[in-house]
Formats: C-alpha cells, structure tokens, sequence
C-alpha cells in the first residue's frame, strides 16, 4: 500500500459512507418504528432518483419533461415519496398487521420488484447519464497536508457536496426524532406498540409517518448518488452496501447507522487502494468481513442495545 495516499483514502471513504449511511437510517427508522427489516428501501432509493430526473430532466429524444430546477425536481420528488411511502404502508403493510413478521418481511421484497418492474416500465431500462448536477464532475477540492502522507487531498466537488448535504439531513432527521413530540411518539410507539397505544398514541399514523420519512430519505440518498453516477435500476443495490453499515452499528441506533455507513466506505475505500484491488468484488465483499469480524465480537453491533428475553 502507497501510505502517502492514506489521508486521501480516508477522506474519499468518509465522504462516500456517508451517502451509505443516510440510506442505512431509512431502513433503521423502518425496524425502531415497526420492527420489520424494509428490503425495498433500495429500491426506494431508486425511484426517488428516477423521479427527480423525470421532473428536471430530459427525455432520450430530448424532449423536455417538466424541465424544472434542480431544487424544485428535488422537492417535487420528495412530496411524491412521501406519498408513495403512505400508500405503501396503508395498502400492503397495515393489512398485515397481526401476521406473522416472515410474511410482512417477504412483503418488502414483493415491494421491491413491484417498484424495480414498474421503474423499468415508466423510465425504461437505460441508465440516466444526463442527471443535473450543481457541480462538474471534473470541479476538484484541493486540501493541502504537507508532510510524510502527500502534498495534498483532492476531492470532488459534487462528492463533497453529497456528503454535506447526507450529514446535514441525518442530524436534522435525528433531531426530529429525539426532540419533537412526533418524534417521541414514534421513539414511543418503537419501544412499545401496545403501551404507545394506551398512552393515546395512533400507532397506525406512526408507522405511516414513518413509511413516508424514509421515502423522503430514500429520495435524498438517491438523488446523492445519482450526481454522481447518473439514475440506472442498479441504484437499488446500494441497501446491500447500507445493510452491513446498518448491522455494524446496531439494528436500532441512528447514530450507529451514520458510524457504520462511515466505517463501511472507508473499508472499500482501503481495499480499493491496495493490492486486494486485484481480486474480482473485493470492494464489494470487505463491508461483509467487517461485519463478520464486529458480530462475532458483539453480536448487537458497535451501539445496538443488548436485550435479554427469558424463555
């Protein structure tokens, strides 16, 4: 390994888990709010980003679509997110209540091709490579660091701003979720459904609510890393990236979530760089190992609470 690349490795992997661990807190809100593990929260991610480039976007003859500002495409995304995360959960989850949760989470899955078929069909299944971006791809932020590690950090401008904007709507959503009384309720309802409902709390709107905040999510993810690799159906397999940062930092920590999509784009970022580069998906397999290496130290994950149950 070059170790005067290790400052730069370090910063394009911190930059790039944080995108990972903002779609990890879709999935984490999910599983505190009803205990389901969401396996279409990818695929959320990839329609959030079909449809801001539907609205902003052009079509492939080049005829314009809605042809709308960037920011005003993002929010339009967003408000059909929500949407979609309230039919979601009022047509295929809630009439679920009561079976068993292997089914609900096979329903998740159904979900999950029904949104990759219906994705393919409306947008096609040609990647989107004209998506708007603030920045150009060749726009680089130049950091000196003088020393034994290089002259200088150079990092995209547009992967910079995907961060910024990650970290800044994950400690909004955290906020959100610990500081408001919506919030409380669902941090109630997570903790308890039967003590949440005799305290007066909806449970039903809660998980609604909570379908609808991880479209939003899913969307900002979406449109995060469609700057930077263009909208195409295989931006649902990034959940495969977030599931081993989700696990590493705890199944029902926020904080772990953000920790462990982190910890995860700086491993691919490590192993990328080194001579293990040479062997095919390598980048792909390192989140696993570190996964399999914390679990068997503590198996609740770096910040998941351990609960005990007698038999």
């Amino acid at each position: 390994m070059n170790w005067s690349l290790v400052p730069q490795q370090i910063a394009t992997g911190i930059l790039n888990g944080g995108i990972i661990a903002l779609i990890a807190l879709g999935v984490v809100l999910i599983f505190k709010s009803s205990e389901v593990f969401n396996f279409a929260q990818g695929h959320l991610v990839m329609l959030g980003a079909f449809l801001t480039w539907w609205f902003a976007g052009a079509n492939e003859d080049g005829g314009e679509l809605f042809n709308l500002p960037l920011w005003a495409a993002i929010l339009m995304a967003v408000v059909a997110s929500v949407l979609i995360g309230l039919l979601i959960e009022r047509l295929a989850l809630r009439p679920m209540t009561g079976q068993p949760l292997l089914s609900i989470v096979l329903m998740t899955l159904g979900l999950s091709q029904l949104i990759e078929g219906l994705a393919s069909i409306i947008f096609g299944n040609q990647p989107k490579s004209n998506f708007p971006t603030p920045f150009s791809p060749a726009e680089v932020l130049i950091i000196p660091f003088p020393g034994a590690f290089g002259d200088a950090i150079r990092l995209k401008y547009t992967l910079v701003a995907a961060f910024v904007v990650a970290m800044a709507a994950a400690l909004s959503f955290i906020l959100f979720f610990r500081l408001t009384k919506t919030g409380l309720a669902m941090r109630a309802t997570a903790e308890n459904h039967e003590l949440a409902r005799t305290m007066g709390i909806k449970v039903p709107r809660i998980f609604g609510l909570s379908w609808a905040i991880a479209g939003v999510v899913a969307t900002l993810g979406g449109v995060l890393l469609a700057t930077l690799t263009g909208a195409s159906l295989n931006l649902a397999t990034v959940v495969l990236v977030a599931f081993p940062a989700i696990l590493l930092g705890g199944l029902d920590s926020f904080p772990g979530a953000i920790l462990g999509g982190i910890a995860v784009g700086v491993a691919k970022e490590f192993v990328l760089a080194s001579s293990l580069a040479e062997v095919r998906n390598s980048a792909e397999i390192a989140p696993y190992v570190l996964l399999l290496i914390v679990l068997i130290l503590r198996p609740e994950g770096l910040f998941g609470q351990k609960r005990i149950e007698r038999i």
